[in-house]
């Protein structure tokens, strides 16, 4: 079963890392959760110390709650209609309006002591053991503040209208947002059941939440009890909605989210421009990298070194090195052959010399027989030479040629006509196109070109069988091509077959000397006329197809 790899460039691998930062927002908004939760703590805490506070100063006053009151149900209704004239006065202005329940002077001292220690968001009543309001202050609706932004400018004011169109849509989606159009309790009876109430009557100081009627609104309410010696005469109940709570967490929230999408935003776009950048140097020193060497391991220039004092230009100065390294090598293994050819010429012409000298002497037969094999030793070694200095020499030269429009079908007849001569032991067969086939090129070099295919193919095909050499027309170039009958090609050797100095021949013996040389003499010239060579079995399996691409348009 084959792996699936999946290839990330630099830049994506990058922005990946950046996911990371995602957890950023998330971490925001756990704070922003214990910030609300701080928040809540700090409401009740402060709304049990004012209803204490409220408390403490009707503590043992036993006047304050027997003054004799007017009948109950006249109390309730005049009491909501005082409550809700009252809620309507103090959601409109402040500071709120306080109101105290029928009956003697008592309720109005209360009031007094309330007036004294309300507050502009909260609601204070102070109640008997019947659930009567004795006084009331204060609205849990919180008077509309002025609009801050007519005071900004400038950047200020772009910044408060991007937060405002495209910002606030965003986090009304995932907040809570407050309102103060929620509907109040009538405020002539307290409501029942109510649980802090409950505690407050028995004794302990309860805090507890509950809905608006509407559901619009959360109500934090704390009730402390009133003690008149050792009996509780009434409750102190101080409430409060958590519109403030909701507004500071939401504040908090956008204030530290746009921050963080501002910080994510800048950075991404940071860090995407350094990708990019690091991206592109890598690519050119990869582009760099391919074009130094040609496809043959040849190298044609070596890469400029970087100034850059990062890993990057470090390892652009060490590609530099290995490669001007590698291009004195291959120079060196370039000239060597000519310099092995010119250093060994001396010596062959001492021992050359010296066989022919011997032949002139009388010699015992079995001397003459080392001879022999001395002078085809000799003649081995001169020929080895002589094919070294014809590939240098080629190398160095090809291009070098004139090019002219010629008849190429008419070289190749005259070509093979010859090769008839030369190996009468095969069948040379020719296919050529009716008609002149006008090729731009050097003739000489396709001739030479054509030499070496066809000794190849003669090297490798069965005694008997033709060898047959085919010129193509094709829709943008000519495909020449010799094929044999004999041994297939090995499946290994395909890609290096016209490399210098590679033969598939093994451990067959021949009187001539091989070096590899032929094919990859026949590649030189290919591609001196902006071609290729290619080889392959044949579709019968019998025998190889070496074929040599040429375009039409060679030479401009």
């Amino acid at each position: 079963m084959s792996k699936v790899r999946i290839a990330l460039g630099i830049r994506a691998q990058l922005l990946l890392v950046l996911t990371v930062f995602l957890a950023i927002p998330w971490l925001g908004y756990e704070y922003v959760r214990e910030l609300e939760r701080f928040l809540r703590d700090a409401q009740e805490k402060t709304l049990a110390g004012t209803a204490q506070a409220v408390a403490t100063a009707l503590h043992d006053r036993p006047r304050l709650f027997d003054a004799p009151a007017a009948p109950r149900e006249s109390l309730v209704v005049e009491r909501s209609q005082e409550a809700t004239a009252a809620d309507s006065t103090a959601a409109a202005s402040a500071p709120p309006a306080v109101s105290a329940g029928g009956g003697a002077g008592g309720s109005a001292e209360i009031a007094q002591i309330v007036q004294g220690l309300s507050r502009t968001t909260a609601r204070i009543f102070v109640i008997d053991r019947e659930l009567n309001v004795l006084a009331r202050a204060g609205s849990l609706k919180r008077p509309s503040l002025p609009d801050a932004q007519a005071a900004a400018s400038g950047a200020a004011r772009v910044w408060q209208w991007l937060e405002r169109e495209t910002l606030h849509p965003l986090y009304a989606l995932v907040l809570r947002q407050p309102s103060e159009d929620f509907g109040e309790e009538q405020a002539g009876r307290v409501a029942l059941p109510a649980r802090e109430v409950d505690g407050a009557l028995s004794g302990i100081l309860t805090v507890d939440r509950r809905p608006t009627p509407d559901g619009k609104a959360v109500i934090v309410s704390a009730a402390h009890p009133i003690w008149v010696g050792d009996q509780v005469k009434g409750a102190v109940i101080v409430e409060e909605t958590t519109n403030a709570v909701l507004a500071e967490r939401n504040r908090a929230f956008e204030r530290l989210f746009s921050i963080v999408l501002a910080a994510l935003l800048l950075g991404s776009v940071a860090l995407t421009l350094y990708a990019a950048r690091l991206s592109a140097r890598i690519r050119r020193l990869r582009d760099e990298a391919e074009a130094a060497i040609d496809a043959q391991g040849r190298v044609r220039a070596v890469v400029a070194g970087s100034n850059a004092g990062d890993e990057i230009g470090d390892l652009s100065r060490s590609f530099s090195s290995v490669l001007s390294r590698l291009a004195q090598y291959a120079s060196y293994r370039e000239q060597m052959a000519s310099r092995l050819s010119h250093e060994l010429r001396t010596p062959i012409a001492v021992v050359r010399s010296s066989l022919d000298n011997l032949k002139l002497s009388p010699l015992p037969d079995d001397a003459r027989v080392y001879m022999e094999r001395a002078q085809q030793g000799l003649n081995r070694l001169t020929h080895i030479l002589t094919r070294m200095t014809e590939a240098t020499r080629l190398e160095q030269s090809v291009g070098d040629d004139e090019r002219e429009r010629f008849d190429l079908g008419r070289v190749l007849t005259g070509c093979v006509d010859g090769y008839r001569v030369a190996y009468p032991q095969h069948t040379l067969k020719l296919e050529v196109p009716s008609g002149e086939v006008i090729f731009n090129g050097a003739p000489e070099m396709i001739a030479q070109m054509l030499d070496k295919l066809v000794a190849n193919a003669v090297e490798f095909s069965a005694a008997g069988t033709p060898i047959v050499v085919r010129l193509e027309r094709g829709d943008t170039e000519l495909r020449l091509s010799v094929e044999n009958e004999g041994p297939l090609l090995p499946d290994a050797m395909r890609g290096r077959l016209f490399d210098s100095m590679v033969s598939v021949r093994g451990d067959q013996v021949s009187d001539a000397p091989h070096l590899g040389l032929g094919l990859y003499i026949v590649r030189l010239i290919a591609e001196a006329h902006r071609g290729r060579a290619m080889a392959q079995n044949r579709d019968d399996g019998r025998g190889v197809v070496v074929t040599v691409a040429l375009p039409y348009a060679a030479v401009s």
